[in-house]
């Protein structure tokens, strides 16, 4: 299923709009519902009585229905935000298909007000790349009788991003904007109407309709993220914007789409809200997130694994290792042991609990009740911070700062943080060549992804200033020659400086 799971991503602002082919399905969804509605209401008007409603009491609730939409719509519209994106993405070699470009692009995502003095969330995949933000916010925005809508335009800041949970917190200066308050996902339900607003394939003011249809939807066993899964139609461009419940809260952020035609086919996911108030806390409060960790490895008992441990339980949660030093091993865990409850819970396999811990704040604690031989024990642990992993920092579009127009490259200093991500390097320090920019003559020269720049003409590269420094010194037609790392072999490249 993952090779079909596309992110409902911004859409491009070049590319041409095109016609959504569910819109009978989800007519004929709609009048089902509106008739499950209609006979639930008579139902319970005359309970005593088998005669059909009246004309005259299914025509009201015809028009209830129709006016309750209408006032739900006028409501969450102004809250709903359209995100404007310019920056640097990575594109093929059309030739290759291996070397990564960057280039310029637009794109195009949604929003959600959250507070009123201008914080607003969206994904972190519609503004990962960004090098400017701008904000379109609509507060006259689904009212019949006002005519045109009136756009205010603010720049935005990004205050913080998190990859993982696939969220992202702006801020504009701006007062009194219309929020939405975030509901309890916990009582989200299978079967509850949820609805969808955003600007799908770059139609601004979008909402459809559905249901919840899965909760507690986990895509990638490694990833203790959970989503809230919908059929309401959910297609590019909808990213950021939110699923709401009847009563106008959100319930969730639309983010996913699985689909084999790149459009929707029933099946959208929304992060959910609960996640979505974790995570949003941490971002204004430190613009990123203190993630927590215990220090446990953990795996499901199977019959094989008991049978050569010993162990009567043929399911259930057993710990492989508890990490020397972690606040898990200082209160106590020991691998092997068997997990029978985690606050209150029991799990039948390990996903269940990566999802619980990984719900849990820095400073919090986890009970843990667990059987060790004979013995039924329970034990404490503090959650602490997990050490930052440094997010993005060799990601090529982050930063137009990193690129060299001279030589078409986008280059990262490799500082001690950096030398943790890739391989152990021949000479210490270097410039890494994450990526060539489009256009630029980088391939020409030899250069590649990938490459670790250790001097130009025999002065050691330090820093890209460095680098930038020693090229604005040549002249056209002088020699260069790079001294360089390439899968752990060195080499040099040389050529003459073009004009």
């Amino acid at each position: 299923m993952e090779d079909n799971i596309k992110m409902a991503i911004r859409r491009p602002l070049s590319k041409e709009v095109s016609v959504c082919s569910c819109a009978s399905v989800r007519r004929v969804f709609l009048i089902i519902m509106v008739c499950s509605a209609v006979l639930g209401a008579a139902q319970k008007s005359a309970p005593q009585s088998p005669a059909p409603p009246e004309k005259g009491a299914v025509r009201h609730s015809l028009l209830s229905l129709d006016e309750d939409l209408q006032a739900l719509a006028e409501r969450i519209g102004p809250s709903v935000v359209t995100i404007e994106v310019t920056g640097l993405t990575t594109v093929e070699d059309p030739n290759t298909r291996q070397t990564n470009y960057i280039a310029k692009e637009q794109e195009l995502g949604s929003g959600i007000i959250v507070d009123p003095t201008g914080y607003i969330l969206t994904n972190n995949h519609v503004v990962e790349h960004a090098s400017s933000i701008s904000v379109l916010v609509y507060r006259r925005r689904n009212k019949p009788d006002i005519g045109l809508e009136d756009a205010e335009h603010f720049p935005a800041t990004l205050v913080g991003r998190d990859s993982l949970t696939d969220l992202a917190l702006l801020k504009v200066t701006a007062d009194g904007l219309p929020a939405l308050p975030l509901a309890d996902s916990d009582k989200v339900h299978v079967g509850q109407l949820a609805l969808a607003f955003g600007s799908p394939l770059g139609l601004d003011n979008t909402v459809t309709l559905g249901v919840i249809s899965s909760t507690q939807r986990q895509l990638n066993g490694a990833a203790p993220v959970v989503y809230l899964q919908t059929d309401a139609a959910i297609n590019p461009g909808n990213s950021g914007g939110p699923l709401v419940d009847i009563e106008g809260e959100v319930i969730g952020m639309n983010t996913m789409i699985a689909s084999q035609s790149g459009g929707s086919e029933g099946v959208g996911f929304s992060i959910p809200s609960n996640t979505i108030r974790l995570v949003y806390e941490q971002l204004r409060e430190h613009g990123h997130v203190r993630r927590g960790a215990i220090g446990i490895i953990a795996r499901d008992i199977n019959p094989p694994l008991a049978g050569g441990l010993g162990i009567k339980q043929q399911s259930g949660v057993i710990l492989e290792d508890v990490l020397p030093g972690s606040s898990a091993d200082k209160s106590g865990l020991h691998p092997g042991d068997i997990v029978l409850t985690v606050d209150g819970k029991s799990f039948p396999e390990p996903r269940a609990l990566s999802v619980l811990l990984f719900q849990k704040k820095v400073g919090d604690l986890a009970l843990f009740k667990v059987q060790r031989g004979s013995e039924v024990m329970t034990v404490k642990v503090p959650v602490t911070e997990r050490e930052r992993d440094p997010e993005s920092i060799l990601d090529p579009t982050q930063s137009a700062g990193n690129i060299v127009p001279k030589l078409g490259i986008v280059g990262v200093q490799i500082t001690e943080s950096v030398a943790q991500l890739i391989p152990s390097t021949r000479l210490p320090g270097g410039i890494l060549v994450t990526a060539l920019t489009a256009g630029g003559n980088a391939s020409l020269f030899g250069l590649q992804p990938g490459d670790i720049l250790h001097a130009l003409n025999r002065t050691p590269l330090d820093s890209l200033d460095t680098l930038r420094k020693l090229l604005s010194y040549l002249k056209p037609g002088d020699p260069v020659v790079f001294s360089i790392e390439r899968g752990g072999q060195l080499n040099y490249i040389a050529f003459n400086n073009p004009e």
